[in-house]
């Protein structure tokens, strides 16, 4: 993209260099959503048939996540509901996602962090900063292996295209770890405003070079064949709160 994303390119989809909407639906405190709900929709970032096995971690936003279901194959999902690179404490960030073991010990362990230290009263750009001094001293480290975060969910919220604003979206895709690398040493040229050129793979920096992964988007058939899948949950989210229904056009 013409500038570095930083979040979800999705949030998944984009932020890097761009300065995040202060607009907002609801307020800055985060609110339990119901176990079950919250484990399917953590789930749902996952393919189907991969789900059996994963360990599934909820968010108590008094204390940060806890775990709820010990899995064996490596992979953990969660619904991220703070993220560091927007320097905001939204209410309103739904981000269903998956990593597997390399990412789990990495990446995911910056988003636990994250979560815990907004519930202990870290404000946004303090909590921005301090995981960039982590980075900074190698606390925080890259995954030393190739791998991949699964985000086929078929709702998320968060900062996304065509214009780096909140909003709930259908974006099923793939994240595979690409630390330091950008999009021209692939050759990609993503464009927000043109989201046929983000069906082929790019590069997202959530926040910094370290957090960079290449996405790839699902296509339209696979896409349609979740929001069929999924068509009780999509409307269980959309029941459990507005702002997560995909008709919702506010952000």
């Amino acid at each position: 993209m013409t500038k570095p994303a930083s979040l979800l390119i999705i949030a998944a989809v984009f932020l890097g260099g761009a300065s995040p909407t202060s607009s907002r639906e609801g307020g800055t405190d985060l609110q339990p959503m119901p176990a079950d709900l919250e484990t399917r929709f953590a789930l749902s970032a996952l393919p189907a048939p991969l789900r059996g096995a994963v360990s599934v971690f909820l968010l108590d936003p008094e204390t940060g996540y806890r775990l709820s279901r010990s899995g064996t194959s490596g992979v953990t999902c969660i619904v991220q509901r703070t993220a560091w690179e927007l320097a905001d404490d939204r209410d309103d960030i739904y981000i269903p996602l998956c990593y597997d073991a390399a990412g789990t010990k990495t990446y995911l362990k910056v988003i636990m962090d994250a979560a815990r230290m907004r519930a202990q009263g870290v404000g946004p750009v303090a909590l921005k900063a301090k995981v960039e001094s982590l980075y900074a001293d190698k606390t925080y480290g890259v995954p030393a292996k190739p791998g991949v975060s699964y985000m086929v969910a078929p709702v998320m919220r968060t900062i996304g295209p065509p214009d780096l604003k909140v909003h709930t979206m259908a974006m099923p895709h793939l994240m595979f770890y690409a630390p330091g690398v950008t999009n021209a040493d692939i050759g990609a040229m993503p464009k927000l405003a043109d989201f046929a050129s983000l069906m082929n793979p790019f590069i997202d920096r959530q926040g910094n070079v370290e957090q960079s992964y290449m996405i790839q988007m699902l296509g339209a058939t696979e896409k349609a064949r979740i929001l069929r899948d999924e068509k009780r949950l999509v409307a269980d989210l959309c029941v459990y709160r507005q702002v997560l229904c995909l008709e919702h056009s506010e952000h």
